[in-house]
Formats: structure tokens, sequence, C-alpha cells
């Protein structure tokens, strides 16, 4: 009995940093999986370095974007994720 009690504390903060770091990782990576499947021609993007866009072609692995300098062919996991959102979220009414 005093054996378990002894691992009880580090089983406890195995389940704890599994719920509050591994699990949102893992969650977050699949969203980020399927953003990068479900992106299309036409799309208004942000790449993680902040460059803004327009997606022209969709291949495999790759997109080409329209910008303002001319076009990009980049990595589709090189779009990032939330900055895409917000740019195409509904802008927000002030009251």
């Amino acid at each position: 009995m005093e054996q378990i009690q002894s691992f009880l504390p580090l089983i406890l903060m195995f389940v704890v940093i599994y719920f509050l770091m591994i699990r949102p990782q893992q969650k977050r990576q699949k969203q980020e999986k399927e953003f990068e499947k479900n992106l299309k021609v036409g799309d208004k993007i942000i790449t993680k370095s902040g460059i803004h866009g327009k997606i022209l072609e969709i291949a495999d692995d790759t997109v080409v974007i329209e910008t303002m300098a001319g076009r990009l062919k980049m990595e589709r996991s090189a779009i990032s994720l939330e900055l895409s959102q917000k740019l195409n979220a509904p802008a927000k009414k002030e009251a």
C-alpha cells in the first residue's frame, strides 16, 4: 500500500501534464492538418511569416499564392491557421 502512495504524486503529475500540455497540442495539430486539407483556390490566407495572399493553385504539398509583389510557391504547412481565420472572420460591429 505504501508503494502505491509513493507513486501516486508521480502518476497524478503525469495526468496533469497530459491534459494541460500533450492533449491540447495534439488537438491543435489535428486542426492544422484539417485546415491544410480544406484549403481551396480563391481562399485569402496569411503565411506564418506574415505574407498576405490569395491561393491561385494547389498541388499535393504546395500552393501558389498571389501577393501584391507577384506569385509565390510555398508549402501548405507555411500557411497560418489562426491568422487566416482572423483575416476571413466577419468584422465585429462596434456599439
